[in-house]
């Protein structure tokens, strides 16, 4: 969200020798304050030193035009399906855009060109099927894209040419089942990926290959059924790996190789009856282990002796370990609901 202050500009006052000329001059300042911010008609302004806040929410109208130092706008919860090609007109100065809670359709190609400044695009909770080609052309510097929760069910790398400068993606909540080919290519800078609660089955083996620096990535919510060895190899940096609530019956025994410095990780609430031997040991032990920690549970384990990796790396890291009580044995029989811990302490 914005960081830009909210204060208003206060002048300090001079003492009026006519006090019915200075009440006078009070009455006339409230009623303009209470014009700009109680008016239901009317956006809010927010002055600053830094610039104009404008923030637009039902019953106002939708702004004819900005401040020309507007540099955060939100126009949200209403109904718009579309937006003119003008609405940024004159606003070259805007860093953020909130447009979240609408039911926007598209996009026009030339709809941002008027901000090449942007920063902050949240358009979150619409209808978008699909954006146009061209979109962010002239958003070399949009460094945060939040298309969360919308009605993508495609994606074409296309979409996003221009974005030079990315950090956060957020393309969660969609409908998406698969991605192209060198969808992140091109990015230098991308530190959040967000592709939870989507549809996806299988992810490009390229995915995560290029030049972008992951610290963050989420897949939670998804049909993924496998975890390759190649797909994080890429990555070396990633702090943060959210795969629960997924199908995974497997995950390759390289999959977690050289993720050095991860912080989190969380597999719970998917299909795993085992993993295999030297899995674990990648990930380190008491003298790195997660600073944040991991999650297992949820998922049928069979508690055999293939798992002795597993309790191994557990004993060197239960300290990190959530829903402890939740990550039980689903067999065999003899050890059915027995926690994993308690099998590995037993070992």
């Amino acid at each position: 969200m914005s960081s830009w202050s909210r204060e208003r500009n206060q002048s300090p006052g001079v003492l009026d020798p006519h006090p019915s000329r200075t009440l006078l001059f009070l009455v006339v300042i409230v009623a303009l304050v209470q014009g700009v911010i109680l008016n239901p008609k009317a956006c809010q302004l927010y002055p600053s030193s830094n610039g104009s806040s404008v923030v637009c929410q039902p019953p106002a109208e939708f702004p004819r035009y900005l401040p020309a130092d507007t540099v955060y706008l939100s126009v949200e919860f209403f109904n718009l399906t579309q937006l003119p090609d003008t609405t940024l007109q004159g606003a070259s100065n805007l860093r953020e855009l909130h447009l979240s809670n609408n039911r926007l359709e598209n996009l026009s190609a030339e709809f941002l060109f008027p901000v090449p400044r942007l920063t902050v695009l949240d358009l979150t909770h619409n209808a978008l099927i699909r954006l146009p080609p061209g979109l962010f052309q002239a958003s070399a510097v949009l460094a945060t894209l939040v298309l969360k929760e919308n009605q993508l069910e495609v994606l074409e790398a296309s979409w996003l040419h221009g974005l030079r400068d990315l950090w956060h993606l957020d393309l969660s909540g969609n409908q998406l089942r698969t991605l192209p080919p060198g969808l992140l290519a091109n990015f230098t800078a991308l530190h959040i990926l967000d592709l939870g609660n989507n549809q996806l089955e299988t992810l490009p083996s390229d995915l995560l290959m290029g030049p972008l620096r992951l610290k963050r990535l989420h897949l939670e919510g998804n049909r993924l059924r496998t975890l390759g060895d190649d797909l994080l190899r890429p990555q070396p940096g990633l702090c943060y790996l959210f795969l629960q609530n997924n199908k995974l019956v497997s995950v390759a025994v390289r999959a977690f190789r050289g993720l050095q410095q991860l912080e989190m990780l969380d597999l719970s609430n998917n299909r795993l009856a085992s993993t295999p031997a030297g899995l674990w040991a990648s990930l380190g032990g008491p003298t790195r282990d997660m600073k944040v920690g991991f999650d297992i549970s949820g998922n049928p384990w069979m508690c055999t002796p293939e798992l002795e990796d597993l309790y191994r790396w557990l004993m060197a890291n239960k300290d990190r370990m959530f829903s402890l009580n939740d990550t039980r044995c689903a067999g065999p029989e003899a050890l059915r609901g027995q926690t994993l811990l308690a099998v590995a302490e037993s070992q």
